[in-house]
């Protein structure tokens, strides 16, 4: 019986030791003169936000570390959403990201907004608010972005659709990255989702631009190939009910354009020949590899050949070193085995005189 309450006593004190033991984080224990105080973590995305959890999902959320640091005197609190992808945590950024926002030097991108500042890091997303700002608060969360983790391989790449908004015009913080209908419907799209088709791979990035009318929304669809945007283009078509010259459509203050696997929207207050002179500079630039012989290889290039040139002397004379060198030992050997009979004999010595002075 004794045994059985010393085992019973123990497992209870094992167990206590495991709920007791600190969860595996990402956020460090301290930075910047900062110390964590109570850090909670949880896996479900209505904990990090219940308003945006679907959201959240479409961009890969995986986990949620939410910390509360300290210095004398002031309160650091920290909300760090961890995703599959850096391009999960970019996407996240954007949706969250507002235009009042000032754009900051922090991690990858940073905006802020009074005593909160938004940044992310690979495929971390960090929303922070001080009780009060300081000149070192933006120096104090650089420190923390750089001791967050980085994930590996591919899951550092950022999406590449982004980069085919133009920036002229552009309104600052207004650029978001969708990757589903749930965000979408979010962001002031001027198409639905069942016009995208997110089932069919499709990406999309949006932003807004100053017009002389107003302001309008250029929409950027990335698809698998350029069949299926094309396909989809004729959706939009269909969906806007306009006429089609020359591989444009137009109704008012839309216009639409598709190149190579990307459809181009724009919509808005804005004159038809703005909205063809901005869609004018979305152009689809294919990364090609091109495999014709560039001559670069080591057979052409000359600093190898004079490093051969010198090699192939450096053997020619180890070689002559080594004949010459057996020739000579030969000669010794057989002179002492057989002196004045191969090498040296008295018949074989002799003299050509001229007699030139005679």
């Amino acid at each position: 019986m004794k045994k059985a309450v010393l085992l019973l006593s123990l497992c209870l004190t094992m167990m206590a030791s495991a709920w007791a033991a600190p969860q595996p984080t990402f956020l460090p224990a301290e930075f910047g003169g900062w110390h964590l105080q109570s850090s909670k973590t949880s896996a479900d995305p209505t904990v990090a936000d219940s308003a945006y959890a679907p959201v959240l999902k479409e961009y890969g959320f995986n986990e949620l570390q939410s910390a509360v640091y300290t210095q004398p005197g002031r309160k650091l609190t920290i909300k760090a959403a961890r995703f599959d992808d850096t391009t999960g945590a970019y996407g996240a950024f954007t949706f969250y990201k507002s235009p009042q926002m000032l754009s900051e030097k922090i991690g990858d991108q940073g905006a802020s907004l009074n005593e909160r500042v938004l940044f992310y890091r690979g495929n971390i997303m960090v929303d922070a608010v001080f009780d009060r700002l300081t000149a070192m608060s933006a120096a104090e969360l650089r420190e923390l972005a750089g001791d967050l983790p980085l994930p590996a391989g591919n899951a550092r790449n950022l999406p590449s659709i982004p980069v085919y908004l133009p920036k002229q015009s552009y309104i600052k913080n207004t650029a978001k990255y969708v990757v589903g209908p749930a965000a979408l419907q979010n962001v002031d799209a001027p198409i639905d989702a069942q016009t995208v088709d997110f089932a069919r791979g499709a990406e999309v990035a949006l932003g807004h631009y100053a017009t002389s009318a107003g302001e309008a929304t250029l929409m950027l669809i990335s698809y698998p190939t350029p069949q299926i945007a094309a396909d989809r283009l004729k959706a939009i078509e269909a969906g806007h009910s306009t006429a089609q010259t020359g591989g444009e459509i137009a109704a008012g203050n839309f216009l639409a354009k598709r190149t190579g696997p990307l459809v181009a929207l724009v919509s808005g207050d804005i004159a038809t020949s703005e909205a063809k002179s901005l869609l004018s500079s979305v152009n689809y630039d294919a990364e090609v590899t091109w495999n014709e012989n560039t001559f670069l290889g080591k057979k052409n290039n000359v600093g190898n050949l004079i490093l051969n040139i010198f090699l192939l002397v450096g053997i020619l004379m180890g070689i002559a070193f080594l004949i010459g060198i057996a020739f000579g030992g030969v000669r010794v050997l057989l002179r002492r085995i057989y002196p004045g009979r191969v090498f040296d004999r008295p018949e074989d010595v002799e003299i050509i005189t001229l007699h030139l002075l005679e």
